[in-house]
């Protein structure tokens, strides 16, 4: 019985995914790879631009003008096609590859994404890990299907002493647990 590993989703079965894969022998690091080709466009291509011309030119700034702002801003999504399985006591924290800040301007906005052992298989996505990205370069990145956008690294997933267990179970995919 498996109780650490990597599966396709259902949505890419047969779709050449692989598994995430360490590179090195002493690698701490799983690497993930985009399951699809995916453009990430520049941040300093969008409107938020725009917000920081009015500020610095002392106009007045409406609601729309931060809406417009905040939605360039947000990240996107990349789909790995990629689940986990892991204990109940574990955890899988999403990282960036040392060289996509540097090489490439991609990076998470989150630091590092969490992956609970409960998110796998959950109803909304089947626990489909998805990698956070913004792209801070002045162009646009396209990242290919198969090319890696991240790493993953499994941990124990300590409580307190004083830990109250929860019957709560998780009711959704991406982002569910904090509702």
């Amino acid at each position: 019985m498996v109780t650490r590993g990597f599966e396709v989703v259902s949505k890419y079965q047969g779709q050449g995914i692989v598994l995430p894969q360490r590179q090195t022998t002493n690698a701490a690091g799983y690497d993930f790879s985009a399951a699809e080709d995916f453009v990430l466009p520049s941040i300093w291509k969008l409107n938020f631009v725009k917000l920081f011309r009015k500020i610095n030119n002392e106009h007045e700034l409406m609601s729309r003008d931060f809406m417009k702002a905040e939605s360039a801003l947000r990240p996107l999504l990349v789909p790995t096609g990629i689940k986990a399985k892991m204990a109940p006591d574990e955890v899988l924290l999403l990282m960036n590859r040392s060289s996509s800040p540097l090489k490439r301007f991609l990076v998470l906005p989150n630091g590092v994404g969490v992956v609970d052992a409960d998110y796998y298989n959950n109803e909304s996505n089947e626990g489909e890990i998805f990698f956070q990205l913004v792209n801070l370069g002045p162009r646009d990145q396209l990242i290919k299907k198969g090319e890696r956008i991240g790493q993953g690294i499994f941990m124990k997933n300590l409580v307190t002493d004083q830990d109250q267990p929860t019957t709560q179970v998780r009711q959704g995919g991406f982002g569910s647990s904090g509702k």
